[in-house]
């Protein structure tokens, strides 16, 4: 059973999301916040594997919320007009972000996916997010991806497309723990945390430019 947290201040959508949520018998709703204070309270007394979070609340937002939480999966649900709080939620930690509006199936299937252990970023949202604030990244001196192989560099630039690590192991003709293999030593060789870093740092960095095409 996935025990989730709902954390978003307006309580119509929590009950929205809980309704969907509550249809699925592998997932159950086990506490609600109003904020990001609220959720961290709550984070000591109940056990909770994923949390879904909203950007802006009264009190702790988001973003600050999901730097501080350690252990559950925090999975950031947007909107169009926040994307850049999504942004820095997803570098605080967050294992990806969806939109607010994400069909209830989509929805239900990223939070499995969190707590598998990968990540989601949905390509639509990623989009949106690099065609509006690419130009205002940040300007951080970031690790150097010179020391990854030419097929952990490919494994990267997939990553940073959206591309699942089954969708890479069918493109490059491997197994998916091969994928996972790669991944785990870019993520040590880049001092990432998870896919989603992964996805910021290669935009950071200029691997990657807002049209999804690889720079050469």
């Amino acid at each position: 059973m996935i025990r989730v947290m709902l954390v978003d201040d307006q309580e119509l959508l929590r009950a929205g999301f809980k309704m969907v949520l509550g249809a699925q018998p592998d997932i159950d709703v086990v506490a609600e916040a109003g904020d990001g204070e609220a959720a961290l309270e709550l984070l000591e007394r109940v056990e909770v594997d994923v949390v879904l979070m909203d950007v802006r609340m009264p009190r702790m937002d988001g973003v600050e919320a999901t730097r501080r939480i350690d252990g559950p999966k925090v999975l950031i649900l947007t909107t169009f007009d926040l994307d850049e709080y999504a942004l820095a939620a997803v570098k605080a930690g967050a294992a990806g972000f969806l939109l607010k509006d994400v069909p209830p199936a989509d929805l239900v299937n990223a939070i499995r996916q969190v707590h598998a252990g990968d990540a989601v970023v949905s390509p639509r949202t990623l989009r949106r997010l690099l065609d509006r604030f690419a130009a205002q990244l940040p300007v951080e001196e970031l690790p150097a991806a010179t020391e990854l192989t030419p097929r952990e560099r490919e494994v990267l630039l997939m990553v940073a497309r959206g591309l699942s690590n089954m969708e890479i192991a069918n493109r490059l003709e491997v197994a998916e723990a091969t994928v996972k293999t790669h991944l785990g030593r870019v993520l040590a060789k880049l001092g990432l945390r998870d896919r989603a870093q992964v996805v910021v740092y290669a935009y950071e960095a200029g691997l990657v430019v807002p049209s999804h095409r690889p720079k050469v």
